[in-house]
C-alpha cells in the first residue's frame, strides 16, 4: 500500500527542497530491495539462528554490509560475460590507463579506486527523490585489459569496448583512468551516429593540442576527437578552463577550431543555469547525441587531491554537481570520469567525488526519462 503524506503535517523545520524530498521517497517501490534480499538469502544462506533480522544471509550478497563483499560501483552485478550487457540499462567499465600521464602517474589505479568507495553509498538519493536500484538496471563488465607503455593499442582496446556496451543499447559508464581515453571513447560512440556527437567536458585544462611529448597524451583528446567527421569542434564546450596549466599551443588549437571555453569565474558571474544552458546549446547544435567527460581536476585542488595535475580555484564540489546535473538533462550517450589517482589520494575523497558525479548523472538521467533504456517496439 502507498503511503500518502500530507504536506501540511510536517514540521514546519522542513526546508522546501527537504520537504519535495520526504514526500517523493513516499511514493518510491521498493520491489527490487525485496527482490535483492530475498536473492541474498537463497544464495549466501538464511542467517544464524541467533540472527533476530531475518533479512541477513549468512554470506553478504548485496548492498549490506557496506565494508563487506566484492567491489563492483554500487555493488552492482559483474558482467562477466560481456555478450549479455545489453540486459541492462547501464554499463560501468573501468579503462586502467595512464600511459598518457605527462607528470604523476597513478590513474590506472582510478577504476579500484572509485569501485572501492562506491561501496559506501546505497542507491538513493535525497535530494534527487531517486533510487537507482529500484529505478534501472546497472550492470559492472569490469576493466579493459589495457596494454601499459601503448597507447595506440590501449586507445583501440577502450574504442573496442566502448563501442561493444554501446551498440547493445546500454549507457556506458567509462572510470578512468588518464584523459588520454577521451578520444577512444568517443571514438567508441561516434562510429554508432547517423549524425553528430557533441561533448560537454569538466576541466581545468584545455587539452586540445596536437602532440605533448611527441605523443597523443592526456593533454591532446580533444585536438583528436574532433579530427573525427561527426565529433565537430563547433560542439565541443569545455567547463572549468583555467590557471596556470594550459598549454598555449591548445589555447590556439581551441581558438581557430572554434571551441566554446567557460572558466569558473564565468559559470559564478553567469550563474550555473545560464552555464548549463549555454553548454546544452553548444553541444547539441545539430547533434544526435552527446558525451560528457568529467576530468575531476576541475574542482579546486583542495578537494581532489587524489589527481595529476591539481589546481586552485576550481569548482566547489556543490557547483559541479550542479552543473553535472544540469547538462545530464538533456540526455547523454555516455558517461567518462577521468584522472583520479588513488596513490595521491586523501581518504578517497577524490574517489568518492568521482563516484557522485555517476550517481548524480544517473539520477538526473531517471528524472528527466533518459533512462531506463527505451525497449524498441517489434
Amino acid at each position: 500500500m502507498t503511503e500518502t503524506i500530507d504536506p501540511h503535517s510536517h514540521s514546519p523545520r522542513y526546508g522546501p527542497e527537504a520537504r519535495r524530498a520526504v514526500e517523493a521517497e513516499a511514493i518510491l517501490p521498493t520491489t527490487a530491495w525485496e527482490r535483492e534480499i530475498a536473492r541474498g538469502l537463497e544464495i549466501g544462506l538464511p542467517g544464524a539462528d541467533s540472527i533476530i533480522d531475518r533479512t541477513i544471509p549468512t554470506f553478504s550478497r548485496g548492498e549490506l554490509p557496506h565494508f563487506a563483499g566484492i567491489n563492483t560501483f554500487l555493488k552492482a552485478p559483474y558482467v562477466e560475460d560481456v555478450h549479455r550487457c545489453g540486459e541492462y540499462d547501464v554499463i560501468v567499465l573501468g579503462a586502467p590507463f595512464d600511459s598518457g600521464t605527462t607528470y604523476r602517474p597513478g590513474t590506472r589505479f582510478g577504476p579500484q579506486g572509485i569501485r572501492r568507495i562506491s561501496a559506501l553509498y546505497g542507491t538513493y538519493s535525497f535530494e534527487l527523490g531517486v533510487d537507482l536500484r529500484e529505478s534501472i538496471t546497472v550492470g559492472d563488465a569490469g576493466d579493459v585489459f589495457t596494454i601499459p607503455g601503448n597507447l595506440e593499442k590501449s586507445f583501440d582496446q577502450i574504442s573496442k569496448a566502448v563501442s561493444h556496451v554501446y551498440s547493445t543499447g546500454a549507457l556506458p559508464v567509462v572510470l578512468g583512468g588518464d584523459h588520454s581515453i577521451g578520444y577512444p571513447t568517443v571514438r567508441g560512440v561516434a562510429e554508432h551516429l547517423d549524425g553528430n556527437l557533441g561533448i560537454i567536458h569538466f576541466d581545468r585544462h584545455v587539452d586540445t593540442q596536437e602532440t605533448d611529448l611527441d605523443e597523443r597524451m592526456h593533454t591532446t583528446p580533444w585536438f583528436h576527437a574532433t579530427d573525427i567527421p561527426n565529433v565537430p569542434a563547433k560542439n565541443l564546450v569545455q567547463i572549468g578552463i583555467g590557471g596556470w596549466q594550459a598549454p598555449r599551443p591548445g589555447v590556439k588549437v581551441g581558438r581557430e577550431r572554434g571551441t566554446t571555453v567557460l572558466t569558473v569565474n564565468d559559470c559564478v558571474e553567469m550563474g550555473m543555469q545560464a552555464a548549463v544552458d549555454t553548454a546544452l546549446e553548444v553541444a547539441w547544435d545539430d547533434a544526435a547525441a552527446v558525451w560528457l567527460s568529467f576530468d575531476v581536476d576541475c574542482l579546486d585542488a583542495a578537494f581532489v587531491p587524489g589527481t595529476g595535475w591539481p589546481e586552485p580555484g576550481g569548482f566547489l564540489p556543490r557547483e559541479a554537481l550542479e552543473l553535472v546535473q544540469g547538462v545530464a538533462r538533456g540526455g547523454l550517450a555516455g558517461i567518462e570520469v577521468v584522472e583520479c589517482s588513488p596513490p595521491y589520494d586523501s581518504a578517497d575523497i577524490t574517489s568518492l567525488i568521482a563516484t557522485r558525479i555517476v550517481c548524480d548523472a544517473l539520477a538526473t538521467l531517471v528524472l528527466h526519462g533518459h533512462l531506463p533504456k527505451k525497449v524498441a517496439s517489434s
